[in-house]
């Protein structure tokens, strides 16, 4: 690692190392895919320190903390010079040989190209270093709130979701990678681009908006910027998130970093510090997110689902039905409550494999899982293969099929 430029190249492929196995590093991504400039750009985010090198041709590095003794990485400044490729996969696989947690993050960032979100918290540790199993947990409960918040965000703008969006806003979080949370601290996730862009696009706007708006009460008494903030993705989740983030601390905070293979998103500072909170903030934020809840309003639907399960007090009148959502709302379930007749015109779809179609108002009390003042009830014709699937599901499920007697 310490051969200038100029003296000739050892042998190409060196041999694995073989710890890799044992010590669970990640391998060095190929030498041809890595762009010097992405390399050093992660290197400086990371920590690493820059030592000199020759100007306009390579840089050398070395890695943060007291304890990186000699160790030293040689980075070309482009791959203009007929051995760059050499040099960097000497230096990828010294980052993997690395003992230094930094050495892993820059790897993980170069094999798959992410925009990086960290959370830190500002807890006392424990011996050496440790923390305990509580302090971990709320770190990545947190972390993983946050990240729904801002993936719900990405899907529309809303002050309360509730059941709304869930399952697409889950489902945006299974391609995102995450790191190591030493000593229940700070956490990094790695968000890959494109499919992960929107969601760290729109949760560093939300986090920005959410600051400015306790500012602005805590200045004016003043909680109207609050309303403003949904418009930027601020919410009853991210704020419930934020919240879980603070608490028990003496202060928090969220850095969003850029991929530097994708460059900087449209509408975003290169250079934008982290947004920090503090146990002061408490009181406001508790405040924003009963406003939020209170405010949503109910929302007019018209929904097609399948009917999964019924119940009502006697052999007549009113009763609920339990409805699995096909379309018209982003939730998976909806809780219906229907007069005797529209209760009947349920039941009879129900056992010969129709979805039916109601009209009425998602309440937000509950999470948006309740409908009410439903009407115009309707069986829904459907192809003769969608029909035999209903049906088949009806047979497999026949105990949620109930009109006895009890609770609701």
């Amino acid at each position: 690692m310490h051969r200038p430029i100029e003296e000739p190249a050892p042998p190409r492929g060196p041999r694995p190392h073989p710890g890799h196995a044992r010590t669970g590093r990640p391998d060095p991504p190929e030498p041809a895919r890595v762009d010097p400039a992405v390399l050093g750009a992660l290197l400086a985010r990371h920590g690493w320190r820059r030592r000199g090198g020759a100007p306009g041709r390579y840089s050398r590095w070395t890695p943060p903390g007291p304890g990186a003794g000699g160790t030293s990485l040689l980075v070309p400044e482009s791959r203009s010079f007929p051995d760059s490729e050499d040099l960097i996969g000497e230096a990828l696989t010294a980052l993997a040989r690395s003992s230094s947690p930094s050495a892993r993050d820059v790897l993980v960032a170069l094999a798959v190209p992410s925009d990086e979100i960290s959370w830190w918290r500002d807890v006392p540790s424990g011996p050496a270093g440790t923390a305990s199993w509580t302090v971990e947990e709320q770190l990545r409960g947190a972390a993983r709130q946050l990240l729904l918040a801002g993936a719900l965000a990405a899907r529309a703008r809303a002050g309360y979701y509730g059941a709304r969006h869930r399952r697409p806003a889950a489902a945006a979080l299974e391609s995102v990678l995450v790191g190591p949370a030493p000593g229940g601290r700070r956490l990094t996730a790695y968000l890959p681009v494109p499919a992960g862009r929107p969601l760290a696009v729109r949760l560093h706007q939300a986090l920005y908006a959410a600051r400015e708006a306790v500012d602005y009460q805590r200045a004016t008494g003043a909680m109207h910027a609050f309303d403003g903030a949904v418009g930027a993705g601020v919410s009853h989740e991210l704020v419930e998130a934020v919240i879980t983030l603070v608490r028990g601390t003496e202060g928090a905070g969220v850095g969003v970093q850029w991929s530097p293979a994708a460059g900087v998103p449209e509408g975003c500072a290169a250079a934008a510090g982290p947004v920090e909170f503090s146990p002061g903030d408490l009181p406001v934020l508790r405040e924003a997110s009963a406003r939020y809840l209170r405010a949503e309003p109910a929302v007019p639907v018209r929904i097609t689902g399948t009917v999964v399960r019924m119940r009502r007090s006697g052999p007549r009148g009113p009763g609920t039905v339990r409805v699995r959502v096909l379309a018209g709302a982003e939730i998976p379930h909806v809780r219906i409550s229907l007069d005797e007749e529209d209760y009947r015109i349920a039941g009879h779809a129900h056992l010969v494999g129709l979805p039916i179609r109601v009209h009425g108002r998602l309440e937000s009390r509950g999470g948006f899982r309740r409908l009410t003042g439903a009407a115009r009830v309707v069986p829904v014709q459907v192809d003769d293969a969608e029909r035999d699937r209903l049906t088949k599901s009806l047979q497999e499920n026949l105990d949620f099929f109930e009109e006895a007697r009890g609770e609701d």
